[in-house]
């Protein structure tokens, strides 16, 4: 049988658990992973020492899914046999710790197993660049390359292997990246759900010392999710809403499986979707923390940032939908805060990747500075600079399905505003008179069209996704 092809999508590469996600194919990832350092083909974000290359050293982390420790043995293994030393983490861990190891241990790349939200059917590879940041496609791409076209292999001796905690030093920064001193005399009761993630006890353990009352949920290990995605979006945060049902709390902050992305919730169960979280840190860093830089958001991403960059007079980047374009600009422009629909978010004098822990901190650092209630504080920025209500729904993709794109680009009008404007350098984005849009795209990590609508109404954001999947037919 002809091996399977292996293809990197939005953010890495993601299959199904012994379906195409088997260990023969985490290996041959592994082994191209291998032959892309080995060759010394490293991107701006490498550097080098002086005038000799840094010696080959890749950290690799796993998440709490189905065989990840296995899988991260069989890829720290394959690393080492190629000469390559490997520093494994000795316990399951969030994706920003892996990226903090990697750049603050001048590490060469690192390699994550996780499939992040994906349902618990998947796993997955990250690669992450010597800075911390995602790989982009110019490695991406390559590596791909030497999956299906592997050079010939060199004997080369094999390197150690060391097992390493990866949590005290990220853990350390976290608590100097925010007001611990603030923070430690704040009396907030705070419900952390972790949906059964890597996050388990991460904020927890930053804010040790501090007044405030942590509860987790869902942290304990289930490489089922419950059935559940492990994605904080609302349809699977039940457990959650239940928990600020019987329970009193100032507010309740929710990671994915990997804890890079965060939504939240206040104290009163109104759920806030991440991308006014994103509105929120925005407003915390430049207006509470006096701090300087540019604004970025996706092409999904919501008006929201648009005004607020208006309104502070700074530049608002826009980017196709992938943290790894996020992350480059991070690299080359003052970047303040980035953030993508989906919940991940990244900040000035971090490294460039998201997490959703710090997300979160960040949020409650928010509340002290304002001393006032998330849904105070919320409310406050949304009449100020606006209430859009946002939404998405992903249908399943039947196989050969392809958007009619050229129907799509002749649509005049929706919801009786005309379309004014149409981008299409990720998917199709649809922009009427009123700045209300309507949006199609691929998911690149499962079989799945993404239909996304907003607007200034609850009933109109609606109506435009309603009419949104009647276009797909």
């Amino acid at each position: 049988m002809a091996d399977q092809q292996i293809r990197f999508g939005t953010d890495g590469w993601r299959g199904v658990i012994s379906d195409n996600f088997t260990f023969k194919n985490v290996a041959r990832v592994a082994q191209a992973i291998a032959d892309f350092y080995s060759r010394g083909q490293v991107t701006p974000a490498f550097g080098r020492q002086g005038d000799r290359e840094q010696k080959l050293q890749i950290a690799v982390g796993y998440d709490t899914r189905f065989l990840s420790e296995k899988y991260a043995a069989i890829v720290s293994r394959v690393l080492a046999d190629n000469g390559i030393a490997v520093q494994l983490s000795d316990r399951a861990i969030p994706t920003p710790a892996l990226s903090f190891a990697v750049n603050r241990g001048g590490m060469t790349a690192g390699v994550m197993i996780t499939a992040s939200h994906n349902p618990s059917e998947y796993n997955g590879i990250k690669i992450k660049t010597a800075s911390g940041g995602a790989a982009g496609t110019d490695v991406t791409k390559e590596v791909e390359n030497l999956i299906d076209n592997p050079p010939e292999k060199k004997p080369s001796q094999a390197a150690e292997i060391i097992k390493v905690d990866m949590t005290k030093g990220y853990v350390k920064f976290l608590r100097s990246y925010i007001d611990i001193k603030k923070l430690k005399s704040a009396r907030f009761k705070v419900l952390v759900d972790v949906m059964h993630g890597s996050g388990n006890g991460f904020i927890a353990e930053v804010l040790k010392g501090s007044k405030i009352k942590l509860e987790l949920l869902r942290h304990d290990v289930n490489p089922s999710f419950e059935g559940l995605r492990p994605e904080p979006v609302i349809e699977n945060l039940g457990p959650t809403l239940k928990r600020l049902k019987e329970q009193k709390f100032d507010v309740a902050l929710v990671l994915d499986g990997d804890a890079d992305r965060i939504a939240a919730f206040s104290g009163d169960g109104e759920y806030i979707y991440p991308q006014k979280v994103l509105g929120l840190l925005a407003l915390h860093l430049v207006e509470d923390r006096k701090m300087s830089g540019g604004l970025v958001k996706t092409i999904v991403g919501s008006n929201i940032m648009d005004n607020l960059a208006k309104e502070f007079k700074r530049e608002l980047f826009e980017t196709p939908v992938g943290f790894k374009y996020i992350s480059e600009l991070m690299l080359t422009k003052d970047i303040l805060v980035g953030g993508e629909e989906a919940g991940g978010m990244g900040f000035k004098n971090y490294i460039p990747e998201r997490d959703g822990s710090l997300a979160g901190l960040l949020l409650l650092e928010m509340m002290v500075d304002r001393k006032k209630p998330m849904l105070k504080i919320m409310q406050e920025m949304e009449k100020k600079y606006g209430r859009f209500y946002y939404l998405r729904e992903d249908t399943k993709l039947s196989e050969g399905f392809k958007l009619d794109e050229n129907k799509l680009r002749a649509i005049k009008e929706l919801d009786g505003k005309k379309v004014v404007e149409i981008k299409d350098y990720d998917g199709i984005k649809l922009v009427c008179e009123d700045g209300s849009w309507l949006m199609f795209r691929a998911s690149g990590t499962e079989p799945l069209m993404r239909v996304y609508a907003e607007s200034k109404s609850l009933a109109k954001t609606k109506r435009l996704l309603s009419q949104g999947k009647g276009l797909l037919g």
